[in-house]
């Protein structure tokens, strides 16, 4: 199986211009969210990407893609119909083949020379499967992921194969249906907000979608449990960074992660030690000073 497509989905309500946000990349280059995911995305040796987005966004997407803009297909999400139906609309790009999904509000900080998307790329066309990465996540943060259960591969303590999706799960479901044997008490393995699909999925989403009723949408983790029980499935664990940039001070998170991390270090750890000095003498009440 040889990945040579990307989707990125960037059509979700508090979502459509996160992307768009500027900060400071780790070779000290002013850039656009947008851009770092991207060059993600080429990291791991896709140059074919697809973004689904609102159809009022395109030029501005356009316009901050730079000069990844000529690798861009655009295809639109009208209205916010949720995160599955947003990657079924890149059904026709994707055309029958298995596709790289990241979502476009996160950034990922690799531990390793390897990004964290080349690595689920090459498990996946190692593996022949649908690949998820995944990362050990306290039960505190459970409403906040799709989470997965499973049985560890012999001999890959990395790799789990994945029986059961569930999308945001109450600690109660967690306890009795997504227990991973080696997890640590209280803990899960979560979506890390990284994928490689197969067709399959497409066709899932679709059939989901022909039989929703009462205006119910799929979700992309119901569709990932069915798949589940039709494929091979694998969970990629991570124990990299991921930031959230649709939470408070999400972007500044990113940002300081990024910089700490990044050829401009020392002179970030300057700043800051100036900032929490600073803060420290303006809290000493005068005559103690």
């Amino acid at each position: 199986m040889k990945i040579t497509k990307a989707v990125i989905t960037a059509a979700g309500k508090g979502q459509r211009h996160l992307p768009l946000q500027t900060l400071i990349d780790r070779d000290g280059q002013q850039k656009s969210v947008l851009s770092v995911v991207i060059e993600e995305v080429v990291r791991a040796g896709i140059h074919d990407t697809c973004i689904v987005l609102h159809p009022d966004d395109e030029p501005a997407f356009r316009s901050i893609a730079g000069e990844h803009a000529g690798r861009l297909s655009f295809v639109y999400q009208p209205e916010p119909l949720g995160y599955g139906h947003a990657v079924w609309c890149a059904r026709e790009f994707a055309h029958g083949e298995p596709f790289l999904h990241l979502i476009g509000d996160h950034l990922y900080l690799s531990r390793r020379d390897k990004g964290c998307a080349q690595r689920v790329v090459e498990t996946a066309e190692a593996e022949s499967c649908a690949v998820s990465a995944v990362q050990a996540t306290r039960e505190g943060l459970l409403p906040n992921f799709g989470a997965v259960s499973g049985k560890r591969i012999h001999g890959r303590n990395d790799l789990t194969v994945i029986e059961t999706v569930i999308e945001k799960p109450t600690p109660t479901d967690a306890e009795q249906r997504l227990l991973v044997p080696g997890l640590r008490a209280g803990y899960y393995f979560c979506f890390f907000g990284i994928h490689v699909l197969t067709p399959a999925v497409m066709y899932i989403l679709n059939q989901e979608l022909a039989e929703s009723k009462d205006g119910r949408l799929p979700t992309i983790s119901s569709a990932l449990n069915t798949l589940a029980q039709r494929q091979r499935y694998l969970a990629l664990e991570m124990d990299d960074y991921r930031y959230n940039l649709g939470v408070k001070y999400g972007l500044l998170n990113a940002q300081l992660a990024l910089a700490l991390s990044g050829k401009d270090r020392d002179d970030v750890l300057a700043m800051l030690m100036e900032l929490l000095l600073l803060r420290e003498h303006q809290a000493i009440p005068k005559g103690q000073q």
